[in-house]
């Protein structure tokens, strides 16, 4: 009996059309386009504006490109899991809508929150239940709408996040493709350094924890940046080592796209030419879940039967990691 492994057989992407440019942040904050692009590598960023829409339109936009783009019958899918950290709602799960409104009726669902490592460990996740053998279409969906939680007067972070989705299908394989090895970490020490004061069980939404700003994003950027670009690149490297892979074994790095120098640093370690990373940070800035499927989406026709990938991400709480996996089809 051949061995299963979970492979990645389409994807799908959706971004807003509402540009945020560097040239327009200039005007609403103590900053400039130099200045960004310099230290983070964005350009520009795409923000959901439209009133009553959240991270659930963002999802099934993503998913829906999916779906039509392979023409696959949702019908025919057993599993959703929603990465996201911006949740449409507490308590609701964003993944049960998700799933009812593309017509995924057969499909149970759940959210998976891991800050920007949520659609990485989301990755594992769906492996192990293709794996199994109990599922054969697990839908992976990240999105996030950071507009809803940014202060806009904050130039540490207004700069740097983006709304946007992105979608998987995973599939078993029995041709040795798909999700080879995976090396996943946390540590709560993060938990000071890039959080929301307010809205949970701690501390629960008031007039006051409204009027003092407490629900929007803190990060203390220096202090991420420096655990961003060492735990990357350690996982990536440390993967690396696990599977006998040199520079030359990989065909492409999926990096989380939350900052241009972190992304360089992790290539460096693993030995990579430029040519090897995707980008495309400067387009749509740190989108949190849904950067991965949007670098997929992006470089879907590059992408090869056989190519090598290497995933990696960082988030806050801290968690992060790396994830090899086989591509499994050319693209049409």
């Amino acid at each position: 009996m051949s061995t299963i492994t979970a492979a990645i057989t389409a994807v799908g992407s959706y971004v807003p059309d509402f540009v945020l440019s560097n040239a327009v942040l200039e005007q609403m904050v103590d900053t400039n386009d130099e200045w960004i692009t310099t230290r983070t590598g964005i350009k520009e960023r795409r923000l959901l504006k439209e009133p009553g829409k959240g991270t659930s339109y963002l999802a099934i936009k993503a998913a829906q490109n999916l779906i039509e783009k392979n023409n696959i019958d949702p019908l025919t899918i057993d599993l959703i899991i929603m990465a996201t950290a911006t949740p449409d709602m507490p308590v609701a799960s964003t993944g049960v809508y998700v799933a009812s409104q593309i017509g995924a009726v057969n499909a149970f669902a759940f959210d998976l929150s891991a800050a920007c490592s949520s659609f990485l460990y989301g990755m594992s996740t769906a492996s192990a239940y293709i794996q199994s053998g109990r599922y054969k279409k697990v839908l992976l969906i990240g999105a996030d709408k950071m507009s809803s939680i940014i202060d806009y007067t904050d130039r540490a972070t207004c700069i740097i996040f983006g709304d946007g989705g992105g979608a998987v299908l995973f599939e078993p394989n029995t041709e040795g493709l798909g999700l080879q090895d995976e090396f996943l970490r946390s540590d709560g020490i993060g938990r000071e350094y890039l959080k929301i004061d307010a809205g949970g069980s701690i501390l629960p939404a008031s007039k006051d924890t409204v009027e003092n700003g407490q629900h929007f994003v803190f990060q203390d950027g220096k202090t991420v940046f420096k655990y961003a670009v060492s735990g990357m690149a350690d996982v990536s490297e440390k993967i690396m080592q696990r599977n006998n892979l040199t520079h030359d074994d990989i065909n492409w790095l999926v990096a989380h796209q939350a900052n241009r120098r972190i992304i360089d640093a992790t290539a460096q370690r693993m030995g990579l030419d430029e040519s090897k990373v995707l980008i495309n940070i400067q387009r749509y800035g740190n989108t949190t879940s849904a950067t991965l499927p949007l670098l997929l989406s992006d470089y879907e026709s590059q992408l090869k039967k056989g190519d090598n990938l290497i995933f990696a991400a960082f988030g806050g709480g801290f968690t992060w990691g790396a994830i090899y996996l086989k591509w499994a089809y050319n693209k049409q």
